[in-house]
């Protein structure tokens, strides 16, 4: 419901339409839109799933209806099967200008080998997605933490963050984090950044170095330090084996962060 609210304000200030996407989970490998009916193997498993979709129709139905949306139109999408198949399909079909997804810290090994549904959107669609764990206090986003990676591809993303900044009326703050295995000499970063922000017609910035252990600790620290309304960030995508022995510098953010995080896939 964080992530409703969020979606919904932002879509009421951008004059945009919503689309809510519930899945009712089953065991398949994909999944498709419910015309009133499961599709499972045994009577027991059909009972319980037209319950669950039932049940899943009537409380979508309640947000889709909720009087203090009624200024945005709001559409419903109930779908059965694999949710990340499910979502991967409407964001497809759909091609939205962003997706509105809500978070939670975990730190088991389901989360380490397989990911959550949240991630894994993070990490593949090619759109804008926005996590986040808990509904903010306002929706003035004036402070915006945009951590660059210092990489050629990334000014695609650093446009849509340019775009968030307009948007909301913010100052930008771009920072470069320091590790002890990625050290780079202020002097340097700040020049990169200083061309960088140039280069995309940046007003209303800051530059800044951060030192920390590792980079998703010192994004979040950072943002906590400037109490930032924001985090804005690109990812790469890693996937596979790759993925579990490196992880992802934004899948860990939109993890443990406890700020509304902004991510875009770049181009592999």
């Amino acid at each position: 419901m964080a992530a409703v609210e969020t979606g919904i304000e932002l879509a009421k200030r951008a004059g945009a339409t919503v689309t809510l996407l519930h899945i009712v989970e089953q065991a398949v490998a994909d999944s498709y839109t419910i015309s009133g009916e499961g599709h499972p193997n045994s009577l027991e498993e059909k009972i319980f799933t037209n319950e669950m979709i039932l049940k899943s129709r009537a409380q979508l139905e309640k947000v889709v209806m909720d009087p203090r949306f009624k200024s945005v139109t709001v559409n419903g999408e109930l779908r059965l099967g694999n949710p990340f198949h499910g979502i991967r399909t409407i964001i497809t079909d759909h091609q939205p200008d962003l997706v509105v997804m809500g978070t939670r810290g975990n730190n088991s090994l389901e989360r380490m080998l397989i990911g959550t549904n949240t991630e894994r959107v993070v990490r593949t669609m090619d759109c804008p997605v926005l996590t986040v764990h808990k509904s903010p206090a306002h929706f003035d986003f004036k402070n915006i933490v945009y951590a660059t990676s210092m990489s050629e591809d990334e000014e695609k993303f650093a446009r849509v963050a340019k775009r968030t900044q307009q948007f909301f009326g913010a100052t930008i703050h771009l920072v470069r984090i320091n590790t002890p295995g990625d050290f780079q000499r202020d002097r340097s970063v700040k020049q990169y950044m200083q061309k960088f922000a140039k280069k995309l017609g940046l007003k209303n910035y800051t530059l800044n170095v951060y030192n920390d252990l590792s980079a998703e600790e010192g994004i979040i620290y950072f943002a906590d330090d400037i109490k930032a309304d924001l985090i804005c960030m690109a990812t790469h995508g890693r996937s596979g084996f790759a993925h579990v022995l490196a992880g992802s510098v934004a899948e860990d953010v939109v993890t443990h962060s406890r700020r509304p995080v902004l991510t875009w896939v770049l181009p592999r």
